[in-house]
């Protein structure tokens, strides 16, 4: 039997999807970057947008929050483009751009991301600043993570697990007001300058990664890992790397103000423990509580776990694996995971957004990518972009802390 006109259509949109794709995956890696940025850029703010009428957040759960007394109004058009976005941590960022450290809790956030909105505000508003902060660091994460799985994969499967990290949920973060993406894109490339025995600019990547969240300043352990294997006497200058966070903790005590740690303790009620003791008060509060995001949150964190140390692999698999993620990246993305775990009072608090940074799980899941059919590939990009769309929507409707 013929098939009729409606059945050649999904055939020939899926071969015009296919050939858009392969066209996409030869093009340099900072085009396509640029290309996906700008794209989800658009997409995000439209969904936002759109999402705006059927927004209806619980009055009690925007008041919770220290810094709503003066949001905008929800409507017009400044609020459905900007206004919008002005969510939990991105009034903090907004307000320290603005006032400086005036708060005792504001120290839990560092000071590069609101210092960038600071002074990028001078021409643009301050909201606008800390979007288009966000969304140029996504750039420069989404190149780096091209040239970080180039050693492996080919450009099919270097797009493949740059799509796997735009949907991945909670990943509409790295283009909202939040540091994500900065500290992102900081350490990315300080990884990969180092590989190029850049080890100057590599140290400057992660002294600023140091100032932009705690994550930060673990980028010094893949460092200090290839310059000891370097062996080289100018990749000594590493070693600074953890500057930026020290001269920032030495600041706040000569200041008078909390450390971060305290103010953690006395503003968000959570204490640092020993990762153990954070993971069995995640698995308490789940089964006691029938906390279900916890529940989500503690299986994604274990879901990188699993991928990142997983050392039996299928035969055809090992090699690129081995190529694209090394020990060093296998270091960082344990050291991430163990800083998350570190708190009890509101565990994995954020660990939605944090499994981000361990960049390696993504470069191991695209190597496995790679070999799907565009079928099985597709199916699981769209699953995990509603899960993110999701989020995004319980985001913007004040129901969901990241």
């Amino acid at each position: 039997m013929n098939a009729g006109p409606g059945d050649r259509v999904p055939v020939q949109r899926g071969r015009y999807n296919r050939r858009m794709l392969r066209k996409l995956a030869s093009w340099p890696d900072w085009q396509i970057a640029l290309a996906v940025t700008a794209a989800l850029r658009v997409f995000y703010s439209a969904m936002a947008a759109a999402f705006l009428p059927f927004l209806h957040p619980d009055p009690a759960l925007i008041h919770s929050n220290a810094l709503t007394d003066n949001l905008p109004a929800p409507h017009g058009l400044y609020y459905a483009l900007l206004g919008i976005w002005e969510r939990f941590d991105t009034l903090w960022f907004l307000r320290i751009a603005e006032h400086g450290y005036d708060r005792p809790m504001a120290v839990i956030f560092y000071p590069l991301y609101p210092a960038a909105i600071r002074l990028v505000s001078v021409l643009i508003p301050a909201t606008a600043a800390a979007l288009l902060i966000s969304t140029t660091a996504a750039f420069f994460s989404f190149w780096g993570l091209l040239r970080l799985a180039g050693a492996g994969l080919s450009d099919a499967g270097k797009l493949r697990v740059l799509l796997l990290v735009c949907v991945f949920p909670s990943s509409f973060v790295l283009f909202a007001g939040y540091a994500d993406s900065l500290t992102l894109a900081l350490a990315v490339w300080a990884v990969i300058l180092g590989r190029e025995a850049r080890w100057g600019a590599a140290t400057a990547c992660a002294l600023l990664a140091s100032i932009a969240r705690p994550t930060g300043v673990l980028a010094f352990i893949p460092l200090a890992m290839m310059a000891l294997r370097s062996r080289q006497a100018r990749s000594l200058v590493v070693a600074l790397t953890p500057l930026g966070l020290l001269s920032y903790r030495y600041w706040l005590r000569w200041s008078g103000r909390p450390s971060v740690v305290e103010a953690y303790r006395l503003y968000q009620g959570m204490t640092m423990v020993p990762p153990w003791r954070g993971v069995a008060e995640a698995v308490r509060l789940i089964i006691s509580e029938h906390d279900a995001l916890l529940a989500i949150k503690l299986g994604l964190v274990l879901l990188v776990v699993v991928t990142v140390l997983r050392r039996r692999l299928p035969t055809e698999l090992r090699s690129d694996v081995f190529n694209v993620v090394r020990v060093e990246d296998q270091a960082f993305a344990v050291a991430v995971i163990l800083q998350m775990l570190m708190y009890t009072g509101r565990p994995l608090l954020g660990a939605a957004r944090y499994v981000l940074m361990v960049y390696p799980a993504f470069l191991v899941w695209g190597t496995y990518a790679e070999r799907w059919d565009g079928t099985r590939f597709g199916f699981c990009i769209t699953a995990l972009g509603m899960v993110n769309l999701t989020f995004m929507w319980a985001f913007l409707n004040w129901s969901l802390v990241l």
